[in-house]
């Protein structure tokens, strides 16, 4: 056999490797994604939707109500993203263990306060009792983008170990907003 057709059906054959490892990936990415919700909240929502699209037909909401409903939502947000600071890129939830009255999610959160980057990733676990139910943070992991503060770094240290969610993005709201001033008087001063 000719070397150079042997190597142009060597590369078609990576090429075709890569491509299956790729749509593997993105496989298993939507099979993630698919266990964001449980079986029980699927169908929850399918009723939910149904219910919903019979109401339609009785006249209970029109789609103009719809959209008004959504225009203010996406207001109130955009307003809450501007008061505090907070733009969140990105979020997924896995479900890592469920049975009927414990639920174990894991979470990733990634996105700016003012001009801050920072990821989290944690734990959630929630336990029903009775009506009660009961959350618990755990294996919190902070990376931010690496400053000069020592501050920061040890603040970011306490609150992984303790878990302290709230604390943790009040801290954060703050220290961003006072960062930014700080920048733009050294902006000025240059």
């Amino acid at each position: 056999m000719d070397e150079g057709i042997f190597q142009a059906y060597e590369n078609e054959i990576q090429a075709l490797e890569e491509e299956i490892r790729l749509l593997t990936e993105k496989y298993e990415d939507m099979q993630q994604e698919s266990t964001f919700f449980s079986d029980e909240e699927i169908l929850k929502a399918i009723k939910s939707l149904q219910g919903e699209t019979q109401g339609e037909t009785k006249g209970h909401e029109s789609p103009s109500d719809l959209i008004a409903q959504l225009e203010s939502l996406e207001t109130d947000l955009s307003f809450l993203m501007e008061f505090t600071g907070f733009h969140f890129t990105s979020h997924s939830k896995k479900t890592v263990e469920k049975t009927q009255n414990r639920k174990v999610q894991k979470h990733r959160l990634s996105g700016k306060c003012h001009s801050l980057a920072f990821q989290l990733e944690f734990q959630l676990l929630e336990m029903q009792k009775d009506e009660k139910v009961s959350t618990v943070v755990s294996d919190l992991s902070i990376i931010m983008e690496s400053r000069e503060d020592s501050n920061v770094s040890k603040f970011v240290s306490r609150t992984e170990e303790h878990g302290d969610l709230l604390t943790f993005f009040r801290s954060l709201s703050t220290y961003a907003e006072w960062y930014e001033h700080r920048r733009h008087t050294f902006l000025h001063f240059k």
